[in-house]
């Protein structure tokens, strides 16, 4: 089944749509698309964001990790740097200051109409991405290189055997999660 979806690329731009569409209808659910929700989290006073992702982490490192383990899936790891970290956590992070909105939630905020996204956020972040285009190859070539540490996954990193740490970072997320009901956070 999945080699067939590899083969039609069509199939996977539709099956990517629907599932942006889930995301988004998800984050809108659970209120990580308010604005109001998202300056608690950096506030530090509201952690349903931080909730809803270390979700989204935990469900998705499992069912990714379960799909490899049966050769559903090939996992593909890219190369990484501190350079690369620290340039992606920079755009975002300004982004996010600006706004209040990262990618994913300016999305939903933009599909439930609020106009600060869209008047906002959508032209910020395509501004940001064609002045991107711009400075990229510098970047490249003198930034993202900092710090070189290669394709290297958790498992490897802590010389675990890939169940080990996907059942390790599960129990810390749901331990972590629970503590936060607990405090009533």
């Amino acid at each position: 089944m999945f080699d067939e979806i590899r083969s039609h690329k069509g199939l996977q731009l539709v099956i990517g749509l629907l599932t942006g569409i889930f995301f988004g209808f998800f984050l809108q659910r659970g209120g990580a698309t308010s604005y109001n929700v998202i300056l608690g989290q950096l506030l530090l006073k509201d952690f349903t964001v931080i909730k809803i992702m270390l979700t989204a982490v935990f469900v998705g490192m499992a069912g990714i990790y379960f799909m490899a383990g049966r050769n559903y899936v090939s996992l593909h790891i890219k190369e990484g740097s501190a350079g690369k970290t620290v340039v992606g956590g920079l755009i975002f992070g300004v982004g996010f200051a600006i706004l209040g909105y990262c990618p994913g939630t300016l999305a939903g905020a933009i599909g439930q109409g609020s106009l600060d996204a869209l008047a906002g956020g959508l032209p910020g972040i395509l501004l940001g991405a064609w002045f991107f285009t711009f400075v990229y190859p510098e970047v490249k070539s003198k930034i993202y290189p900092k710090g070189y540490f290669g394709y290297i996954t958790f498992p490897e990193l802590f010389d675990q055997e890939t169940y080990k740490v996907v059942i390790y970072f599960a129990f810390g997320i749901i331990l972590f999660l629970s503590l936060l009901e607990i405090i009533g956070l």
